[in-house]
């Protein structure tokens, strides 16, 4: 059952504009009896979208979905994971993302997204790092010039 979860080259993708319309548009004309496949569709979509408050929106929408569809938890745990990756909110995303591998500790598509949110953290600490490192320097820099004029 691993193997029904995208690759993270396709978890990664966007939907055209396009694309998007039409699962809203579904999501809209189903109003409030809107199925649980449509809601899915249409989180699915939000969270594959470049804009950044519609990926909120997506994974606002499969919080939902997860809390009130248990039958969705395993698929929602996934693209809840990669919604808060491209969020930026790695302690989030590696929360469901475990979740999700202790599930299914050979899901192929869970350990990639692992690695690359374990990536992600250490390439952001390093600039971080590198950030604090240089703010120090300036600092110090300041500071001996201070010094040498008393």
């Amino acid at each position: 059952m691993t193997d029904n979860l995208p690759s993270m080259t396709d978890a990664d993708s966007c939907l055209s504009e396009k694309e998007l319309e039409v699962l809203k548009k579904q999501y809209i004309r189903e109003g409030e009896y809107v199925t649980e496949q449509t809601r899915f569709n249409f989180a699915w979509g939000l969270i594959k979208s470049k804009n950044r408050r519609e990926q909120t929106q997506g994974v606002l929408l499969l919080t939902d979905i997860y809390r009130e569809v248990p039958d969705r938890r395993r698929e929602c745990l996934f693209y809840l994971a990669l919604g808060h990756f491209k969020l930026g909110n790695y302690n989030d995303a590696r929360k469901f993302n475990e979740s999700l591998l202790e599930f299914e500790p050979n899901n192929h598509q869970a350990h990639a997204l692992r690695r690359e949110i374990e990536d992600r953290v250490a390439k952001e600490g390093y600039i971080g790092m590198a950030i604090v490192g240089g703010v120090a320097a300036v600092g110090t820099i300041i500071l001996a010039s201070l010094l040498k004029k008393r």
